[in-house]
C-alpha cells in the first residue's frame, strides 16, 4: 500500500485516539535532539490545531548542547521536568523520538501510552500504546510528523519548519545518512516555509568553553584499532558531547566504525557509528548494552546505555569496565587483533 492512501488512515486513527481530550503530555528523550524537539512541536500543533489540546513537552535529563538550546528558545517551548509533573493528570500522554522501555527516556514503561510515533526499531512495550506510528526505515521522526501536517492541511508556522528542517537534517546528517525519499520530500516541502536566518543562528549558537575540553578530552584519548576508533570521554554533565564525539571521529580517514564513551551519572553511555553498508551497529549496541543495559538503534549509528554498580566508583574500576566494552566493540567488528595507535601523537613541544 502506498504512503499516500495509508496516512489518511493513520491520521484518521491518531485523531480517534485524540479526540475528546484537553490536556496531554508529550514526552520526549532524557537529553532530547534537535529531531525530538522538533518532533514534539509538531505533534504538539496537531493537538492545538485538530483538536484544542493544550500540551506539554517533558523530559527526565538535560539539555546541554547550545544548539538544542538556542531552538527551544526560538521555538519559545517551555519544556518542563518530566519528575515534576504527575502523568496521571493528563487526558492523554504521547512519546515521540523515543519508546518505553528505552534507555534514553525515563518513564515507567508498565504504564500505558496513548500515541507512540518514532522512527528507531519497534520496541515490544510500544505495542501496548493505543497508537503506534514506527516508521524505522525513516531517517527522521520529523519526516513523520511533516506527514501528518501535510495530510491534515495544517499551514506550518515558519518557526515549527524551521525546527522539523534541522531535526531532519541533524538525523540524517543533511540528508547523507540513512535517509529516505520520505526524508528528502519533506525537506523540500518545509525549507521554503522555514526561517533561514534564524535556522543559521541555532546552528551555530555560541559554544561554552566546557565544549572544547570535552572534544580535546575526546580527541586525546581517541585510540584506532585498525578500521575502528575508539575514545572514553571520562565523566560528561550530559550525553549529547558522547554522540557528537562518534560523528567527529568516523570522520578520521580510512575509519569504517566509532565508538565514544562517557560516563554520566553513574551510566556508561555509548554511541555507534559505521560507514559499513554490511553492519549493523544497532545489533552491535544491544549486544554490548546486555541485560543490565540497554542498546539498539538503525544500521549506521546507534547507541547503548549501562547502569554501572555503586561499588564502581573510582577511576581504575571504570576504565576496567570500558576496556570490557572496547573487547567486546573490536571482537564484533572483526578489529580485535589489530594493535592500538593513538589518533594524535603527543605534542612534543
Amino acid at each position: 500500500m502506498s504512503r499516500s492512501t495509508e496516512s489518511p488512515s493513520r491520521l484518521s486513527r491518531l485523531s480517534s485516539v485524540l479526540e475528546g481530550a484537553k490536556t496531554m503530555l508529550i514526552v520526549i528523550q532524557n537529553s532530547p535532539d534537535p529531531d525530538a524537539i522538533a518532533a514534539a512541536a509538531g505533534l504538539r500543533e496537531i493537538a492545538n490545531d485538530r483538536h484544542g489540546i493544550a500540551c506539554s513537552i517533558a523530559h527526565a535529563g538535560t539539555i546541554g548542547r547550545a544548539e538544542n538550546q538556542e531552538l527551544i528558545r526560538y521555538l519559545a517551548l517551555n519544556v518542563r521536568a518530566l519528575g515534576e509533573l504527575e502523568h496521571e493528570r493528563f487526558d492523554r500522554l504521547a512519546m515521540v523520538d523515543a519508546q518505553p522501555g528505552a534507555g534514553n527516556v525515563t518513564f515507567d514503561p508498565t504504564v500505558r501510552l496513548d500515541v507512540v510515533i518514532d522512527h528507531h526499531p519497534i520496541r515490544r512495550e510500544t505495542r501496548s500504546a493505543r497508537f503506534t506510528d514506527v516508521r524505522s526505515r525513516y531517517g527522521a521522526t520529523s519526516t513523520i510528523l511533516y506527514e501528518y501536517l501535510r495530510e491534515a492541511g495544517i499551514e506550518v508556522p515558519p518557526p515549527l519548519a524551521t525546527a522539523l528542517v534541522y531535526g531532519i537534517r541533524s538525523d540524517t546528517q543533511d540528508l547523507g545518512r540513512e535517509s529516505t525519499r520520505a526524508d528528502i520530500d519533506a525537506f523540500l516541502g518545509l525549507y521554503p516555509l522555514a526561517n533561514v536566518k534564524a535556522l543559521g543562528r541555532i546552528v551555530s549558537a555560541p559554544l561554552p568553553r566546557s565544549y572544547f575540553s570535552n572534544l580535546r578530552q575526546a580527541i586525546d584519548n581517541a585510540t584506532i584499532f585498525g578500521p575502528c576508533i575508539v575514545s572514553y570521554l571520562g565523566r560528561l554533565p550530559s550525553p549529547e558531547m558522547v554522540a557528537e564525539a562518534a560523528d567527529l571521529l568516523l570522520r578520521v580517514e580510512d575509519m569504517r566504525w566509532s565508538m565514544s564513551i562517557g560516563l554520566i551519572d553513574g551510566w556508561l553511555h555509548l554511541s555507534l557509528r559505521t560507514f559499513d553498508r554490511d553492519a549493523d551497529a544497532g545489533k552491535v549496541a544491544r549486544h554490548l548494552g546486555g541485560r543490565r543495559g540497554f542498546g539498539g538503534g538503525h544500521q549506521s549509528l546507534a547507541a547503548a546505555q549501562i547502569p554501572l554498580p555503586p561499588e564502581l566508583s573510582s577511576g581504575p574500576q571504570v576504565r576496567r569496565v570500558v576496556r570490557g566494552l572496547v573487547r567486546r566493540f573490536l571482537k564484533m567488528t572483526g578489529a580485535a587483533a589489530e594493535p592500538p595507535q593513538p589518533l594524535c601523537e603527543p605534542n612534543s613541544s
